[in-house]
């Protein structure tokens, strides 16, 4: 008995100590983010001074990584979901071929990725100078992010029987798709797309290479406000980055966890006496 609690302690300070060092960090970033002076400390007093300069210099890098982001969660949507569905169709060993081709953006490093988009598309010079070109770069990041989720919903339902027992009422290939796919994948598109929007929001280095001085996305410029501005401000900036990124954090872990399913029994209900 005394040897399971020490073991339990000791799992429970490892726990601690971990958590500690990846917590404390943070924390400190914020504060320093939100102190007058960070060499002085907390005696100098809270302020939101460097939120309000990082809000005034940069926000409009902030309203650009979520366009980015939302113009990146459609381009995944209108392809990744439709990809999906032909690759859990298909179930071909050409099929897991392309599957697993999709998934060469995560293993190749980013600046690879975004070195060979400029090679091939460089010359382009509006499209080059434009945010749609980071778009690109983004969409060929998260696109295996959503394939993955929704193949796993669809992967554990039986597809094919629901898509002939509708074809069998008459049901088209459209009807089929919208009215039966497309529901009983709900939670990986929404797991899918939450993904997709964190990925994309803090994406630095792909980004790095893709932009330019007038195409900064919120990564870049927290990165650029840390190399030649005062530290409070890159700590603001740091601030105000974890505001947007930790609720679709949360959001992502909550669509992540299994729903518990309900079950109605055909036995009638005794009637009380």
């Amino acid at each position: 008995m005394k040897s399971h609690k020490m073991l339990f302690g000791l799992q429970l300070a490892f726990t601690l100590a971990v958590c500690a060092f990846l917590i404390v960090p943070v924390v400190l970033s914020i504060l320093a983010g939100l102190t007058s002076n960070y060499f002085v400390g907390l005696e100098s007093g809270l302020t939101l001074r460097w939120v309000f300069e990082v809000w005034d210099g940069y926000r409009d890098t902030i309203f650009r990584s979520i366009g980015i982001a939302l113009a990146c969660l459609l381009v995944t949507l209108v392809l990744g979901v439709p990809t999906a569905y032909v690759l859990t169709r298909s179930g071909s060993r050409l099929s897991r071929v392309v599957e697993e081709l999709l998934m060469l953006p995560i293993a190749v490093p980013g600046l690879a990725t975004a070195l060979a988009l400029i090679s091939a598309y460089g010359g382009m010079g509006g499209f080059r100078t434009s945010w749609t070109f980071i778009l690109v770069g983004h969409v060929l990041f998260t696109l295996p992010f959503m394939v993955r989720s929704v193949l796993a919903v669809l992967a554990s339902i039986d597809l094919k029987t629901l898509e002939e027992g509708a074809a069998s009422l008459g049901a088209s290939f459209r009807q089929r798709f919208f009215d039966i796919v497309l529901p009983n994948c709900r939670n990986g598109i929404l797991a899918g797309s939450l993904m997709v929007v964190t990925l994309s929001i803090g994406e630095f280095n792909l980004t790095w290479l893709l932009h330019t001085p007038l195409t900064k996305t919120l990564p870049v410029g927290l990165a650029d406000a840390y190399a030649s501005l005062r530290l409070e401000i890159g700590s603001a900036y740091t601030l105000i980055f974890l505001l947007m990124i930790v609720p679709l954090l949360l959001a992502m872990q909550a669509f992540a966890r299994p729903r518990p399913r309900r079950f109605i029994s055909d036995d009638p209900v005794p009637e009380s006496k």
